[in-house]
């Protein structure tokens, strides 16, 4: 799938707010046939624009109390100091996401613990004894007014 129509962007849209609309509710809302809805969407799902659907998970009642974003910078910008970074941190259950980002660091992390205590043994015993990691910063999470990750 080459171009996304204005058809294509409202299923899209529709998806990404509730991924577990009946495809009957999903047709009427974008004004397809039941029929023609179902083939946009295996298409998407066959071109790789929709790539898998979600549940949104509520931390606290996960026992996650704990949520931040934390920048880091290496030490060597290599793509070996990359490469290391990223598998020390895919192994780490904590990191719920990492973005390789432009600008004074080289990575922006969201990372979920149980309590300050867990994200402090993270900070210390993962982060903070990665050879390639040159300086970590901590954005403690206090609120999410707008969140519209699947």
């Amino acid at each position: 799938m080459n171009e996304i129509d204005a058809i294509g962007r409202k299923i899209l849209r529709e998806l990404s707010r509730e991924g577990r609309i009946s495809n009957l509710d999903l047709a009427e809302r974008v004004g397809l046939s039941p029929s023609a809805c179902l083939r946009r969407v295996q298409e998407l799902e066959r071109s790789g624009v929709i790539r898998g659907y979600r549940a949104r998970i509520d931390p606290a009642r996960t026992g996650t109390t704990f949520i931040a974003y934390v920048t880091v910078g290496l030490s060597r910008h290599t793509k070996d100091a990359q490469a290391g970074f990223e598998a020390a941190i895919a192994e780490a259950p904590e990191v719920r996401e990492c973005h390789n980002v432009t600008g004074s660091i080289e990575y922006l992390l969201r990372v979920e613990a149980a309590d300050l205590a867990a994200y402090k043994h993270f900070h210390t015993e993962v982060l903070g004894v990665l050879p390639q990691v040159n300086a970590i910063t901590t954005y403690v999470l206090m609120d999410s007014p707008k969140d519209e990750r699947g």
